[in-house]
């Protein structure tokens, strides 16, 4: 286990790296390379799911530089979860992304993909605010390409659009470093933690600027009101595998939120008291409200997708902006699902745009397309989970967040209501894309030659298979959520884990200097030995005691 928390960094910017310069002109080999290189990264993906249950929490010190001045990656359930989550995205949208051939319509998919996968993965293992802010940029810096990719002017628009929003959410988030660098003298998340919990408020109004400003940086990656507009013609012009990736970029600024709000900026710090929690639910809830509106009104399939996904990530906001364990537990086990269901309805429209060449993906009705069956019945399986509808997860997440909610009957009102208004939305569209065209009279053009893609229902299949297996171990499921959620308002552990060594290391170089030569000495240094200070670079914490072992 001693370097598997880098791994998942170092294995999609190596792999990239090879792809643009030795096989950049072969596509079959790109698949080849990309195919096995998503197997190794879900291995490793598993591997470390499996060892951060056990409730350690593990920090590799870069350079073996002890933090706070060193850069460190930091592994516990919450982050583990979510580069496995990341981890089978991506390999499903690979999948469907070659069993359709969207891979062959440009230049460099599969090398974007990868740098994608980098900043998506750096961002959830870091334990650095600065370089969250670096892996931000590099996950950006793909997804421009990779949202043009294919070209169109419908599509240049829009990731111009989306350029523009994020650069002014990257210059922000300089700002916002800035300034909290300015306060707290440190950038490393344990290290601000600590000494933001013992700052004096009368002195902290200059810290409490800072919080709001990460806190509209992380917003505008979330896409919440009025921070959303990028999201719906970016994801709803962008390519349809591209889309579904993108499905956990907005559950990077959730997570960022999530951390960030719970190890340095919790709601009970006396320094940051009352900067943020007045405003923050009825944004969120806003936002919620817009996304399953949005759905009702749009005229296209994959706009009304896009809109589903900021209704999604404003159901998730808000059991997030409860801050409270259960809440967070309600969280975790909903980010799963809305990943996974967000990633196959953008897929779904994707077939059904290549099966209808007049209308491709209008809300309208026309004659039944190729496939019209297996197309639909996945649409209105990804429907019903996405909309809230018993039994799928989707349910069982709304029911979790509305019991972490329980007394605030304004949070009930909203999530409930706007789930009617997605059921509304999505019966609406399928009923006129797939069940209305059976009444047209036939037509005297030729039959339409649609492709076959066996590998692209298999992705699809596999991305709906997750979330069938998320309801039935919903008990198992939940009770990871509980215990990760626990660990996360653990504060002390998680600060224990990487200041503590860096402390205890220091402590044990000095004295096997002053004790040079004599047995305290030898004594020290296997202390040294053992707990891997200046032989190793990886620190494991246990969650509930922050001692090392």
């Amino acid at each position: 286990m001693s370097h598997w928390i880098i791994t998942p960094i170092l294995l999609p910017t190596l792999l990239g790296a090879f792809i643009v310069l030795a096989v950049r002109h072969q596509v079959a080999l790109q698949r080849v390379f990309s195919l096995v290189g998503l197997s190794l990264l879900l291995i490793n993906a598993i591997g470390l799911f499996v060892h951060a249950n056990t409730g350690d929490i593990w920090v590799y010190e870069l350079g073996a530089w002890p933090a706070p001045f060193g850069i460190v990656l930091m592994l516990d359930r919450l982050s583990a979860l979510m580069v496995l989550l990341t981890a089978v995205l991506a390999m499903c949208v690979m999948l469907y992304a070659i069993g359709s051939d969207w891979d062959k319509r440009g230049k460099h998919f599969h090398a974007l993909f990868q740098f994608q996968l980098m900043g998506v993965l750096g961002a959830f293992l870091t334990g650095d605010a600065f370089n969250m802010f670096v892996f931000f940029e590099i996950l950006l810096i793909a997804s421009y390409g990779l949202m043009t990719f294919g070209g169109g002017t419908r599509r240049l628009q829009a990731g111009t659009q989306y350029v523009i929003y994020n650069l002014l959410g990257s210059t922000l988030f300089l700002f916002a470093l800035g300034t909290l660098y300015n306060v707290t003298g440190t950038l490393n998340m344990a290290d601000m933690g600590a000494r933001v919990a013992a700052m004096d408020p009368e002195h902290a109004s200059l810290l409490r600027v800072g919080a709001v400003m990460m806190l509209m940086v992380f917003a505008v990656k979330a896409a919440i009101l009025p921070l959303h507009f990028w999201l719906p013609e970016s994801y709803a012009a962008g390519p349809a595998p591209v889309a579904a990736l993108f499905a956990i970029m907005t559950k990077v600024g959730a997570y960022a939120i999530l951390r960030m709000f719970t190890l340095v900026f919790p709601q009970d710090a006396p320094a940051i008291a009352g900067s943020y929690d007045f405003w923050l639910m009825p944004v969120i809830v806003l936002s919620l409200a817009v996304g399953m509106i949005g759905i009702l009104g749009a005229k296209t399939l994959s706009k009304m997708v896009a809109f589903a996904a900021i209704g999604s990530v404003g159901t998730l906001l808000i059991a997030i902006a409860l801050f409270t364990p259960e809440a967070s537990a309600a969280a975790v086990y909903y980010v799963v699902h809305s990943t996974l269901a967000t990633a196959a309805l953008f897929l779904i429209v994707d077939l059904v745009v290549s099966r209808r060449p007049q209308w491709q993906d209008a809300i309208r009705a026309d004659r039944p397309m190729p496939q019209n069956g297996l197309v639909s019945a996945f649409y209105f399986a990804a429907a019903i989970a996405m909309a809230g509808m018993p039994p799928l997860s989707g349910f069982l997440g709304k029911l979790l967040i509305l019991d972490a909610a329980t007394g605030q009957w304004w949070i009930w009102a909203a999530v409930l209501i706007t789930s009617l208004i997605a059921i509304m939305g999505f019966g609406r569209a399928g009923s006129l894309v797939f069940w209305k065209g059976y009444g047209l009279p036939e037509s005297d053009a030729p039959a339409f030659d649609h492709p076959k893609q066996p590998l692209a229902f298999v992705a699809i299949g596999a991305l709906m298979a997750g979330v069938v297996a998320l309801t039935v171990l919903a008990g198992p499921m939940h009770r990871f959520a509980i215990v990760t959620a626990t660990q996360l308002y653990d504060s002390e552990a998680y600060v224990s884990a990487v200041l503590n060594n860096a402390t205890s290391e220091s402590m044990a170089h000095d004295s096997s200097h002053e004790k040079e030569g004599t047995e305290g000495a030898d004594t020290n240094e296997g202390l040294l030995d053992t707990e891997g200070g200046t032989h190793g670079t990886e620190h494991p914490a246990k969650a509930t005691e922050g001692e090392a072992h």
